[in-house]
């Protein structure tokens, strides 16, 4: 299997060059950094590594309070961090580490990733979350470098998928030193799929900073002080019109209702300001620096990583991925920031946080537009109590500490 594996690993090689250029066109790829991918690096490396690998902005979000813990380990001389996206790469910059440096994931070809190997010297490799990579698993088998598999997460599509190739998915997960699953559906699933050492840690992305910057917090509010804050997070597609519908309906009561957008793919920006014309809504986008009007419907926040900042002028915030079959996202952020959560049906990804919110009275799940109407006009003016959001900081807390007391006895 790992030969089938080889050849289409290695076609998608041949035909990368063509594939990247095709994503810097949209947008997608680092015209300056793509090079990366193919483990050429503008300066040679002379030290061991402690490495980590996210996909993309969620599992980095995720690994970064590990990360500021970890650094201060005087044992570790360089920490490399690696992910697979423009957006990603856009994140890392708004932290000032002092010993970890960004890169981009290379092809999961057997050269590609031995030779990324040999470069960057890892002594240790921790993925994120749900990557799985077959060569460069073999190969740090084969270097003896000890992997870690953090905050596991597989649904059971994704098990039943890697059930299919039964051996060669126990020949990749059997090579896992240590696994720290985020749910017990997952700790059983590695476990039929060959991983041994498995312990429950908790999903890390409980944790969150309780330091809010007090002057970005005190600016916007200013800014927005006239308006009443609904927010609709990591929203996709037809969601954002499904939102704008919600607003249109409850500006007939709430005069003064301000819908602030944080889509998913800020990529999608224009087309989203297209649409939402189309419906008569008077939209503003965040990069425009534009002063409020009256009148604005929509603020659309079209950069990264601020999100945050918007989680702290609302009460409630819808949370997408939900009613497009996607999953869901994570809506932990912005119920630790005083939000009331809600949300649609498909929420697999995120089943057991969910759960919880819904146990404790933080969110509601439906796709009944005349409820969800309903819920939102309720919590407008309704602050989540400080107990809820203290335990969902205490809970992420005691987690974090619980995957780093696995991860610190690997790093010598």
């Amino acid at each position: 299997m790992y030969f089938i594996y080889n050849v289409i690993s290695n076609l998608v090689f041949l035909f990368s060059p063509i594939l990247i250029l095709f994503r810097i066109i949209k947008g997608k790829e680092d015209p300056n950094r793509f090079q990366e991918k193919f483990c050429f690096y503008s300066k040679k490396n002379n030290f061991k590594s402690v490495w980590f690998h996210a996909a993309s902005v969620g599992e980095l979000m995720s690994i970064i309070p590990v990360i500021e813990k970890i650094e201060k380990n005087k044992n570790i001389k360089q920490i490399i961090l690696t992910t697979s996206t423009k957006s990603s790469a856009k994140i890392f910059k708004n932290y000032k580490f002092k010993k970890t440096f960004h890169k981009y994931y290379p092809l999961d070809t057997n050269y590609l990733t031995n030779k990324f190997i040999s470069i960057w010297k890892p002594q240790l490799a921790v993925f994120v979350d749900s990557e799985i990579w077959p060569n460069m698993f073999k190969n740090l088998y084969e270097k003896e470098v000890p992997l870690i598999l953090i905050n596991a997460r597989l649904t059971k599509k994704s098990f039943e998928r890697w059930k299919i190739f039964g051996k060669f998915a126990n020949d990749i997960f059997s090579k896992i030193s240590l696994a720290l699953p985020s749910n017990l559906e997952t700790k059983k699933f590695l476990k039929k799929l060959g991983t041994k050492n498995i312990h429950i840690a908790g999903n890390l992305k409980f944790y969150g900073n309780k330091k809010i910057n007090a002057s970005n917090k005190f600016s916007l509010k200013k800014k927005f002080k006239n308006f009443k804050i609904l927010c609709a997070a990591s929203t996709h597609g037809e969601e954002e019109i499904l939102i704008a519908g919600l607003h249109k309906n409850i500006k007939k009561n709430f005069k003064k209702l301000l819908t602030i957008i944080v889509p998913r793919h800020i990529n999608r920006s224009e087309e989203i300001v297209n649409n939402l014309k189309k419906i008569d809504l008077k939209i503003i986008k965040h990069s425009s620096d534009n002063k409020l009007k009256k009148n604005t419907d929509i603020y659309l926040v079209d950069t990264y990583g601020e999100a945050t900042k918007f989680y702290q002028l609302s009460k409630i915030t819808f949370v997408g991925g939900s009613i497009v079959k996607h999953g869901g996202q994570n809506p932990l952020e912005p119920a630790r920031l005083g939000n009331y959560i809600i949300n649609g049906p498909n929420i697999d990804n995120f089943k057991e946080i969910y759960a919880f919110l819904s146990k404790n009275k933080i969110s509601v799940t439906t796709s009944n537009i005349k409820k969800m109407q309903k819920e939102i006009e309720n919590k407008l003016y309704k602050k989540l109590s400080i107990s809820k959001t203290e335990k969902i900081f205490n809970i992420g807390e005691k987690i974090l500490n619980k995957n780093i007391h696995y991860l610190i006895k690997y790093i010598t």
